[in-house]
Protein backbone atom coordinates (compact mmCIF):
# COMPACT_ATOMS: atom_id res chain seq x y z
CA UNK A 1 0.00 0.00 0.00
CA UNK A 2 1.43 3.38 -1.11
CA UNK A 3 1.19 6.37 1.54
CA UNK A 4 -0.22 8.79 -0.50
CA UNK A 5 2.29 11.26 1.37
CA UNK A 6 5.23 9.80 -0.10
CA UNK A 7 4.17 9.59 -3.76
CA UNK A 8 6.04 12.21 -6.15
CA UNK A 9 3.83 14.83 -8.14
CA UNK A 10 4.88 15.26 -11.11
CA UNK A 11 6.44 18.19 -11.74
CA UNK A 12 4.42 20.93 -14.46
CA UNK A 13 7.54 20.32 -16.86
CA UNK A 14 7.26 16.93 -16.98
CA UNK A 15 3.17 17.36 -17.13
CA UNK A 16 3.58 19.52 -20.38
CA UNK A 17 5.99 17.22 -21.81
CA UNK A 18 4.19 14.23 -21.11
CA UNK A 19 1.36 15.54 -22.60
CA UNK A 20 2.72 16.98 -25.68
CA UNK A 21 4.62 13.54 -26.09
CA UNK A 22 1.08 11.84 -26.52
CA UNK A 23 -0.66 14.58 -28.59
CA UNK A 24 2.57 14.96 -30.50
CA UNK A 25 2.85 11.18 -31.23
CA UNK A 26 -0.74 10.46 -32.00
CA UNK A 27 -1.71 13.58 -33.99
CA UNK A 28 1.26 15.43 -34.99
CA UNK A 29 3.32 18.16 -34.41
CA UNK A 30 1.83 21.11 -36.90
CA UNK A 31 -2.06 19.43 -36.03
CA UNK A 32 -1.41 20.30 -31.86
CA UNK A 33 -1.67 23.95 -31.35
CA UNK A 34 -0.55 25.22 -27.61
CA UNK A 35 -3.83 25.61 -26.76
CA UNK A 36 -4.80 21.92 -26.73
CA UNK A 37 -2.03 21.00 -24.77
CA UNK A 38 -2.58 23.62 -22.07
CA UNK A 39 -5.96 22.59 -22.05
CA UNK A 40 -5.13 18.91 -22.13
CA UNK A 41 -2.49 19.34 -19.24
CA UNK A 42 -4.80 21.62 -17.18
CA UNK A 43 -2.29 24.12 -16.46
CA UNK A 44 -2.27 28.18 -17.43
CA UNK A 45 -0.58 29.29 -20.48
CA UNK A 46 2.40 31.50 -18.30
CA UNK A 47 2.94 27.96 -17.14
CA UNK A 48 3.81 26.13 -20.15
CA UNK A 49 5.91 29.52 -21.44
CA UNK A 50 7.75 29.09 -18.60
CA UNK A 51 9.15 26.14 -19.17
CA UNK A 52 9.11 26.29 -23.13
CA UNK A 53 8.79 29.83 -24.58
CA UNK A 54 8.12 28.86 -28.09
CA UNK A 55 6.44 25.30 -29.42
CA UNK A 56 8.99 24.61 -31.29
CA UNK A 57 11.19 23.94 -28.34
CA UNK A 58 9.06 22.10 -26.56
CA UNK A 59 9.14 19.92 -29.89
CA UNK A 60 12.56 19.54 -29.13
CA UNK A 61 12.38 19.13 -25.80
CA UNK A 62 10.09 16.01 -26.48
CA UNK A 63 12.57 14.83 -29.21
CA UNK A 64 15.20 15.12 -27.01
CA UNK A 65 13.36 12.98 -24.48
CA UNK A 66 12.16 10.71 -27.15
CA UNK A 67 15.86 10.40 -28.07
CA UNK A 68 16.54 9.10 -24.47
CA UNK A 69 14.05 6.33 -24.11
CA UNK A 70 14.71 5.00 -28.03
CA UNK A 71 18.34 4.55 -26.46
CA UNK A 72 16.80 2.95 -23.09
CA UNK A 73 14.96 0.68 -25.01
CA UNK A 74 17.35 -0.21 -27.37
CA UNK A 75 20.37 -0.81 -25.22
CA UNK A 76 17.26 -3.15 -22.89
CA UNK A 77 16.43 -5.01 -26.14
CA UNK A 78 20.30 -5.86 -27.07
CA UNK A 79 21.39 -6.77 -23.01
CA UNK A 80 20.95 -10.06 -23.27
CA UNK A 81 23.20 -10.63 -26.44
CA UNK A 82 25.72 -8.48 -25.22
CA UNK A 83 29.30 -9.02 -27.29
CA UNK A 84 27.58 -10.72 -29.71
CA UNK A 85 27.09 -8.14 -32.52
CA UNK A 86 25.13 -10.25 -34.92
CA UNK A 87 22.87 -11.66 -32.31
CA UNK A 88 22.10 -7.65 -30.79
CA UNK A 89 20.86 -6.91 -34.13
CA UNK A 90 18.38 -9.51 -34.34
CA UNK A 91 17.64 -8.82 -30.74
CA UNK A 92 17.26 -5.03 -31.85
CA UNK A 93 14.44 -6.23 -34.69
CA UNK A 94 12.80 -8.45 -32.96
CA UNK A 95 11.91 -5.64 -30.50
CA UNK A 96 10.87 -3.36 -33.13
CA UNK A 97 8.47 -6.49 -34.86
CA UNK A 98 7.18 -6.58 -31.30
CA UNK A 99 6.82 -2.81 -31.15
CA UNK A 100 5.66 -1.88 -33.91
CA UNK A 101 2.69 -4.90 -33.99
CA UNK A 102 1.28 -3.11 -31.04
CA UNK A 103 -1.60 -0.77 -30.66
CA UNK A 104 -0.05 1.86 -29.08
CA UNK A 105 2.85 2.16 -31.51
CA UNK A 106 2.07 5.55 -34.05
CA UNK A 107 5.36 5.03 -35.90
CA UNK A 108 8.53 6.89 -35.16
CA UNK A 109 8.27 10.59 -33.73
CA UNK A 110 11.39 11.51 -35.37
CA UNK A 111 10.12 10.36 -39.05
CA UNK A 112 6.93 12.12 -37.93
CA UNK A 113 9.01 14.98 -37.39
CA UNK A 114 10.89 15.27 -40.51
CA UNK A 115 7.55 14.85 -42.92
CA UNK A 116 5.88 17.78 -40.75
CA UNK A 117 9.09 19.79 -40.71
CA UNK A 118 11.08 19.73 -44.14
CA UNK A 119 12.84 22.81 -43.46
CA UNK A 120 16.22 21.20 -42.65
CA UNK A 121 16.72 24.47 -40.62
CA UNK A 122 14.16 23.29 -38.27
CA UNK A 123 15.20 22.65 -34.90
CA UNK A 124 12.76 19.38 -34.87
CA UNK A 125 13.95 18.60 -37.96
CA UNK A 126 17.74 18.99 -37.02
CA UNK A 127 17.38 16.43 -34.05
CA UNK A 128 15.35 13.93 -35.87
CA UNK A 129 18.24 13.66 -38.32
CA UNK A 130 21.10 13.89 -35.27
CA UNK A 131 19.14 10.78 -34.02
CA UNK A 132 18.94 8.82 -37.30
CA UNK A 133 22.26 9.58 -37.97
CA UNK A 134 22.99 8.44 -34.41
CA UNK A 135 21.03 5.04 -35.35
CA UNK A 136 22.82 4.51 -38.77
CA UNK A 137 25.95 4.90 -36.79
CA UNK A 138 25.46 2.45 -34.12
CA UNK A 139 24.41 -0.23 -36.92
CA UNK A 140 27.12 0.17 -38.11
CA UNK A 141 29.56 -0.38 -35.63
CA UNK A 142 27.50 -3.18 -34.60
CA UNK A 143 27.92 -4.42 -38.56
CA UNK A 144 31.46 -3.82 -38.56
CA UNK A 145 32.02 -5.61 -35.41
CA UNK A 146 30.01 -8.43 -36.70
CA UNK A 147 32.43 -9.01 -39.77
CA UNK A 148 30.04 -7.77 -42.27
CA UNK A 149 31.78 -7.47 -45.80
CA UNK A 150 30.24 -3.76 -46.09
CA UNK A 151 29.33 -2.41 -43.05
CA UNK A 152 28.28 0.83 -44.34
CA UNK A 153 25.54 -0.83 -46.67
CA UNK A 154 24.41 -3.10 -43.88
CA UNK A 155 24.16 -0.39 -41.82
CA UNK A 156 22.32 1.44 -44.68
CA UNK A 157 19.50 -1.46 -45.04
CA UNK A 158 18.76 -2.02 -41.82
CA UNK A 159 18.05 1.81 -41.26
CA UNK A 160 15.48 1.64 -44.20
CA UNK A 161 14.09 -1.50 -43.11
CA UNK A 162 13.55 -0.04 -39.75
CA UNK A 163 11.68 3.15 -41.01
CA UNK A 164 10.01 1.30 -43.09
CA UNK A 165 8.61 -0.81 -40.06
CA UNK A 166 7.54 2.48 -38.03
CA UNK A 167 5.53 3.79 -41.55
CA UNK A 168 3.85 0.14 -41.94
CA UNK A 169 2.57 0.38 -38.15
CA UNK A 170 2.08 4.88 -38.85
CA UNK A 171 -0.26 3.85 -42.41
CA UNK A 172 -1.64 0.01 -41.38
CA UNK A 173 -1.84 0.17 -37.99
CA UNK A 174 -0.81 -3.04 -35.48
CA UNK A 175 -1.46 -5.31 -38.54
CA UNK A 176 0.83 -4.36 -40.72
CA UNK A 177 3.56 -5.85 -43.05
CA UNK A 178 6.34 -5.39 -40.70
CA UNK A 179 5.04 -7.96 -38.71
CA UNK A 180 7.98 -10.02 -40.26
CA UNK A 181 10.57 -7.40 -40.56
CA UNK A 182 12.91 -9.55 -37.75
CA UNK A 183 13.24 -12.15 -40.37
CA UNK A 184 14.15 -9.60 -43.05
CA UNK A 185 17.08 -8.24 -40.94
CA UNK A 186 17.74 -11.61 -40.75
CA UNK A 187 18.23 -12.06 -44.28
CA UNK A 188 20.04 -8.74 -44.97
CA UNK A 189 22.52 -9.33 -41.95
CA UNK A 190 23.40 -13.24 -43.70
CA UNK A 191 23.79 -11.52 -46.81
CA UNK A 192 26.72 -9.74 -45.36
CA UNK A 193 28.19 -11.80 -42.65
CA UNK A 194 29.58 -15.46 -42.71
CA UNK A 195 28.29 -17.22 -39.76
Amino acid sequence: MTNSKNEIKPSARQIILETAADLFFREGFRAVGVDTIIKQADIAKMTLYRHFPSKDDLIVAYLQDTNDKFWAWFNEATAQTEDQPVAQLIAFFKALEKLVTTPHCYGCPFLNAVVDFPDKNHPGHQVALEHKQAVRSRFRELAYHSGAQTPDILADQLLLLMDGAFMAVRMFGSSNPASHVAQAAGVLIAAQVNT
